[in-house]
């Protein structure tokens, strides 16, 4: 098992990977122990470096920086690993948690099977921020990140997710956000929903209505800032149809007792087993 990197007051770093999480709008959000590690990191990975750039300017220190992206990935992650033996590098999105919609996985993932230490500093999540504005159930839930672009691919997605009985938690831009809403809608029918923007920012909103409500809203405005939508988990399903009840029952009572029969059907569509079970036995006296 990897053990994480120790770390003691103002002293140099332990050598190792540090997962940083950075604020997602207002910089007050980055942790002391945050910006403790950022300030003593022998180099930061980062997405973007003019944006890290600001950030350690506002707590007062400069790092080297190596972009760390989709397009740079494959090539830098070697490098990365190899400085891990002895430096303390830490690994940064341009906001919120690292790994989160972006290719950090597989640094970690190296990093780990090289044996290096590695240290997670937990912060902002916009995915996680968002789900608890939406005001919808939070007990269960699935990130699905970003849908694709293109209308087939993310209808084909949309029809993935649609059984999933879950709060579904998506990150979109603003001007495909009307496309995504009307495209959610038309998969998933009219399930309530939120649209969260600029969270932790001055203009921090999130607005709450059915899918087709949302999509009417921002037919003609699109918002700008970093997007999250949330979805609803699907409404109850509905009774199975007589036909198929009877169809189970016939092919249970074929292989089980009566009562185990109209016991592992009720399990498999949520009916009364009571009710089944008495069911059951007016098909047996029907074939009788």
């Amino acid at each position: 098992m990897n053990q994480s990197p120790t770390n003691h007051g103002d002293a140099r770093l332990d050598p190792g990977l540090y997962i940083v999480a950075t604020p997602i709008g207002n910089l007050g959000d980055l942790s002391p122990r945050a910006a403790g590690i950022l300030a003593r990191a022998d180099v930061i990975a980062v997405e973007d470096s003019r944006v890290t750039a600001k950030l350690l300017n506002h707590i007062g220190t400069k790092r080297r920086m190596i972009p760390y992206h989709d397009h740079s990935a494959d090539h830098v992650r070697a490098d990365l690993i190899a400085r891990l033996a002895t430096q303390a590098v830490a690994l940064v999105s341009d906001a919120g948690t690292p790994l989160i919609s972006d290719p950090g996985y597989k640094l970690v993932r190296d990093a780990r099977a090289a044996g290096h230490p590695i240290v997670t500093i937990p912060g902002p999540c916009a995915a996680i921020a968002a789900l608890t504005l939406a005001g919808l159930p939070t007990d269960r839930f699935l990130f699905a990140g970003f849908l694709p672009p293109k209308d087939k691919a993310k209808a084909d997605a949309i029809a993935e997710l649609g059984a999933i009985r879950a709060t579904l938690i998506l990150y979109e831009s603003g001007p495909r956000l009307h496309a995504t809403l009307t495209a959610l809608h038309a998969g998933l029918g009219d399930r309530d929903a939120a649209v969260t923007r600029e969270i932790s920012k001055s203009y921090e909103e999130a607005v709450g209505g059915t899918l087709s409500v949302l999509a009417a809203r921002y037919a003609d405005a699109p918002p700008r800032g970093e997007i999250v939508i949330v979805v609803a988990p699907p409404g109850a399903a509905p009774p199975p149809e007589a036909d198929t009840v009877d169809a189970l029952l016939r092919d249970a009572v074929a292989r089980l007792p009566m009562a185990k029969a109209a016991n592992a059907v009720a399990k498999a569509t949520g009916l009364d087993k009571r009710e089944l079970y008495a069911r059951a036995l007016a098909l047996r006296g029907s074939v009788e």
